[in-house]
């Protein structure tokens, strides 16, 4: 179905395009948000039956492992015991480049490896480094700062391990997509103020910064598919403690004033999610506070699109071009 024209895809969406706050979502986009109306809300499930459903679209929506890169199935040390993981290395990998530790998307309460898999050997391949992709640990059952404390675990050991991949001994790049994000710019904090060495980059994509903005590409996109506001706040409603505060850095690093001395950014975003500005805000901050970032805005695509490679050539161009973007950031 996807494969047809843009006009056929539109007609079958209900007719028309979709444009909103200055943007128009792209046709394939536009089927499967509306092949979603007829499903329930996140609101109303558990996360048990919500993680069911991630997993599905991924199996159809996702990309196939890129060719030429293996995957190593592995576990790593952590301080609540071990961490699931991946291990993506290209054929090519370039022996001067860093580890990549990865975290994805899924608001810290869905989401596993498979869900990033395709994305993973995309960098794998475009940046030829090798990728460390982490299984950390999902709310309710294990609410913040939980998963943030596996990110930086496997961050550490990866730093003292990454030549066990072929990486230069102590480098390693942090990064994730949406509550991931959030996990990769909190690393790169955290590190800054224990006072270890920075990520050679960091690789932001629709990043979570504030887990209670409000106003703005929240109001614009709140009720687009498949990240709405109510989606976010029932992720937050489960990820979060109660009495847990949104200024705590380790919840919304986007509200840290101070962002000076911390490592290149690559921060990517979608034109059709609430988190849009987050991370256009970021990005802008970053450059002010004389960080080298390198910021870019996919109008057309949706949030979790690195989840959509196999379905949305615009997605799939779009992982392809922040791949190339990491390995600029860390070769400048």
């Amino acid at each position: 179905m996807l494969s047809l024209p843009a006009a056929a895809l539109r007609g079958l969406s209900g007719g028309g395009v979709v444009y909103l706050g200055g943007r128009t979502l792209d046709p394939r986009l536009q089927f499967l948000a509306a092949q979603s109306r007829g499903a329930p809300p996140f609101s109303s499930l558990t996360p048990e039956q919500a993680r069911g459903g991630a997993a599905a679209m991924t199996a159809v929506l996702g990309g196939r492992l890129e060719p030429g890169v293996k995957v190593e199935v592995l576990e790593i040390p952590g301080g609540e015991g071990p961490i699931g993981a991946r291990a993506y290395r290209p054929a090519d990998q370039d022996g001067t480049a860093p580890l990549m530790v990865f975290a994805h998307f899924g608001g810290g309460v869905i989401g596993n490896l498979d869900t990033c898999e395709a994305f993973c050997s995309i960098l794998a391949r475009v940046a030829r480094c090798a990728v460390l992709s982490v299984d950390y640990r999902l709310a309710p059952e294990h609410r913040f700062p939980a998963g943030l404390e596996d990110m930086l675990s496997a961050c550490r050991w990866a730093r003292a391990n990454a030549q066990q991949f072929g990486a230069p001994a102590g480098r390693i790049a942090v990064g994730g997509d949406s509550m991931g994000g959030n996990f990769a710019a909190i690393v790169c904090q955290e590190f800054r103020r224990t006072g270890e060495p920075q990520p050679a980059a960091q690789l932001l994509i629709y990043p979570a910064l504030d887990v209670a903005a409000e106003g703005g590409s929240m109001d614009t996109y709140s009720a687009v598919w498949p990240l709405s506001r109510d989606t976010m706040e029932w992720f937050m409603g489960h990820y979060m403690n109660p009495g847990d505060s949104p200024d705590d850095p380790r919840l919304s690093p986007g509200r840290v004033a101070d962002l000076t001395g911390l490592a290149p950014a690559v921060i990517a975003t979608a034109g059709f999610d609430p988190l849009l500005d987050q991370g256009e805000a970021y990005a802008r901050r970053l450059g002010e506070a004389g960080v080298a970032t390198r910021y870019k805005r996919y109008d057309a695509l949706a949030h979790a699109f690195t989840a959509m490679t196999g379905v949305a050539p615009l997605a799939d161009a779009a992982c392809r071009e922040i791949a190339a973007l990491v390995r600029e950031a860390w070769s400048a």
